[in-house]
């Protein structure tokens, strides 16, 4: 799962949308490995709940990027986008 992600991350690099879905994709399939390490070894899930949270975290601050990045451009692509015009 996260090999896939990373797979999707390096070869569709055209939408900022799709590129934030990739990097979710590879966040959940981290997720869901430290999920089954924390079980296989009977430690405390508190750390994937942290993870968790960092993981919305994280996904609110993509999201409101390519909403500001879609209210100035127009578009989400990258090819519009440069850090020297903001």
């Amino acid at each position: 799962m996260f090999i896939m992600g990373v797979m999707v991350f390096v070869s569709n690099r055209k939408h900022l949308l799709s590129t934030l879905l990739s990097l979710e994709f590879m966040v959940l399939g981290l997720f869901l490995l430290l999920f089954i390490y924390l079980n296989l070894y009977n430690f405390e899930s508190f750390f994937s709940m942290m993870f968790l949270t960092f993981c919305v975290c994280e996904g609110a601050l993509g999201l409101s990027v390519l909403v500001s990045m879609i209210r100035t451009h127009g578009n989400d692509y990258f090819q519009t986008f440069s850090i020297l015009q903001c």
